[in-house]
């Protein structure tokens, strides 16, 4: 059986234009009188004209293309389009400028096909490809398509075909003038955006970077550790969504669960542990919050020093400085957590984070929360640690 996923073979260039490959999915071997092929195109790459005496089906199954006839206007095709090629029309078929295109290829009697391959689809003919649909207009600079491909080599959203102007404003912002700003290292930034996508509930924008944050790095475990620390801050009920995402994209990266627990401690060390992580970060703080808090009330105090430190933060998989960075990420996140956001800029200091690294944070998630947020975060930033 052979995936649709895998590339193949390369295409022979005195047929196309471009990179492209091919996957034999149903030879002629298989007793079969059809022939089907999963074909890869990268952005600009196509067919030469060509015919089928009898006809071609084509599945698009990802990206965005382009179909023409002979004698007749190009039509836009993306993924879940079906093109019904008759039988002798001259043809050609390829991925659109700026997006690459895989379509599955189907030429139906196959003992009474004969393929004519004719010229190659010239760059003066190819380049006539335009729409108010395409994204050739977007002005994106040359470091923000060095930054989005470095996460998602080779991936055009649908939002670019549908809201170009948005998308160039976007990236041109998210992906180069904000990351000029910072110490933060690539896999860093990309685990603060994770935690952030889950404090806030931003699912579809979470499983982006769940694929980006593999492509640069950040391990599976990282990205467990990850869920499983935002359970004390954001909640199960939210985060379970997140956790179901990232367990589908890791299955199809062919990545086996459960990982390697992470877990230091026992339903009777919990409690010392976590305490003693607290201290250790936080000082005489948690000293004084367990005096101070009405008894009626205490319990909570120690959930947090068992559940929240002794459970999740004492975990291997992530260091110190990570977490704590995490915690604050998804804390400015969520809005409303100003005295929290305090506490753990005091915790953030302890580990080794200083200023420069928690303003790196709170910049590099502005494009994700939002102005308000940022500015809240900036504003117990500067009350904890003044300039």
């Amino acid at each position: 059986m052979v995936s649709f996923k895998e590339k193949g073979v390369a295409a022979p260039s005195s047929y196309f234009t471009g990179r492209v490959w091919v996957n034999m999915n149903i030879n002629p071997e298989d007793g079969y009188n059809t022939m089907v092929g999963t074909v890869n195109f990268e952005a600009k790459s196509r067919t030469n004209w060509h015919s089928h005496t009898s006809g071609q089906i084509l599945f698009v199954i990802s990206g965005v293309g382009y179909y023409q006839e002979k004698g007749k206007s190009v039509q836009i095709i993306r993924e879940g389009d079906v093109v019904k090629i008759p039988k002798n029309v001259v043809h050609w078929h390829g991925a659109s400028h700026n997006c690459a295109m895989t379509h599955i290829a189907m030429v139906p009697e196959l003992d009474k096909d004969k393929t004519e391959w004719l010229n190659p689809v010239s760059d003066k003919e190819y380049n006539k490809c335009s729409t108010q649909n395409e994204d050739i207009n977007i002005n994106l600079t040359e470091k923000a398509i060095k930054n989005h491909e470095e996460l998602w080599p080779g991936y055009e959203s649908k939002a670019k075909q549908t809201d170009p102007e948005l998308i160039e404003i976007f990236d041109n912002f998210a992906f180069d003038e904000v990351i000029k700003y910072g110490n933060l290292d690539t896999k860093t930034r990309v685990m603060m955006i994770m935690g952030s996508t889950i404090a806030q509930g931003a699912l579809t924008e979470y499983k982006m970077f769940v694929n980006g944050a593999l492509n640069v790095g950040v391990t599976p475990v990282e990205i467990k550790e990850i869920l499983y620390q935002s359970v004390a801050y954001v909640g199960v009920a939210k985060v379970i969504d997140f956790i179901y995402a990232a367990n589908e994209i890791l299955k199809e990266r062919g990545i086996e669960l459960p990982v390697k627990g992470q877990s230091t401690t026992t339903p009777e060390t919990r409690m010392e542990k976590g305490l003693a992580l607290q201290k250790d970060i936080f000082g005489d703080m948690i000293d004084k919050m367990y005096e101070q808090s009405p008894k009626n009330q205490l319990h909570i105090q120690k959930y947090l020093s068992a559940n929240c430190f002794g459970d999740y933060q004492t975990r291997t998989g992530l260091d110190a400085k990570t977490r704590e960075l995490l915690t604050f990420s998804m804390l400015i996140s969520m809005g409303g957590t100003e005295s929290q956001v305090k506490g753990h800029i005091l915790g953030n200091v302890k580990v080794g984070n200083d200023k420069e690294t928690l303003l790196s944070v709170a910049t590099q998630l502005l494009p994700y929360i939002g102005y308000p947020r940022t500015l809240n975060a900036l504003k117990c930033l500067n009350e904890v640690i003044p300039e």
